[in-house]
């Protein structure tokens, strides 16, 4: 069965979603799947559906395209579509896979492609279904444990340890790491960092509020300014 990669456009300007939708288009094993028109409506859509690719500006209002680099550090894979050469370094940083200057000729779009395709090849980032529930490995104590990522309540940063709270535990875990090391281990569409020190479970939030959010266990967990806009588009399940 073929491969098709699902693709969002992330711009401020309709004329590079026509541009960059042509180029799409030219591919069949590539879907245009979603444009989104500013970095709120990104970030609502990137909670909401799933995508392989997406194609990110960096100059738009409220969320940068580098702001929300930031504020989703796993997501699908990401090639930076933009007018100014000065924020190249800040989006590998980022882990973007390769930095488009406009106008986009179709040459420059399809070696990024290429990119992208080798990526996932090497990868295996375009996973088949499965119903095996994911599980989060983990060293403590010398040995290696995995729990449940739907049993984790919330994790939080102490410097160069963190805390796993779990549903399943009484006391929360201690291992060394750090949140931008875990977040590329963990499910996106259920994890959402909340504040530079706290990565939770958003189906384990019961109550949200402009400054903080309750979890299942009652805890409370303070929502840093920068993620705040997170919380206008999260819908609780």
């Amino acid at each position: 069965m073929a491969i098709t990669y699902r693709c969002l456009i992330i711009d401020d300007e309709s004329p590079a979603h026509k541009a960059l939708a042509s180029h799409i288009s030219k591919f069949d094993d590539l879907e245009h799947s979603g444009s989104a028109f500013s970095g709120m409506e990104a970030v609502k859509m990137l909670n909401e559906n799933t995508y392989d690719i997406i194609f990110l500006d960096i100059n738009m209002p409220v969320i940068s395209g580098v702001e929300l680099m930031e504020l989703q550090p796993k997501r699908p894979l990401t090639i930076v579509t933009t007018a100014y050469s000065d924020f190249a370094l800040s989006a590998y940083q980022n882990d973007a896979i390769d930095y488009l200057l406009k106008p986009i000729s179709f040459e420059k779009f399809s070696k990024a492609i290429e990119k992208a395709k080798i990526y996932f090849s090497g990868n295996s980032v375009k996973k088949e279904s499965s119903t095996t529930e994911k599980t989060f490995s983990y060293r403590a104590n010398g040995q290696v444990f995995d729990t449940l990522l739907s049993d984790i309540l919330y994790i939080e940063s102490l410097g160069n340890y963190m805390k796993l709270y779990s549903k399943k535990l009484k006391s929360p875990i201690i291992i060394y790491g750090s949140l931008s090391s875990i977040a590329t281990e963990i499910d996106n569409t259920n994890f959402i960092q909340i504040h530079r020190s706290y990565i939770v479970n958003i189906r384990e939030i019961t109550a949200v509020t402009f400054k903080s959010l309750t979890m299942s266990n009652t805890a409370i967990i303070p929502v840093g300014r920068k993620y705040q806009i997170l919380l206008d588009n999260l819908i609780i399940r």
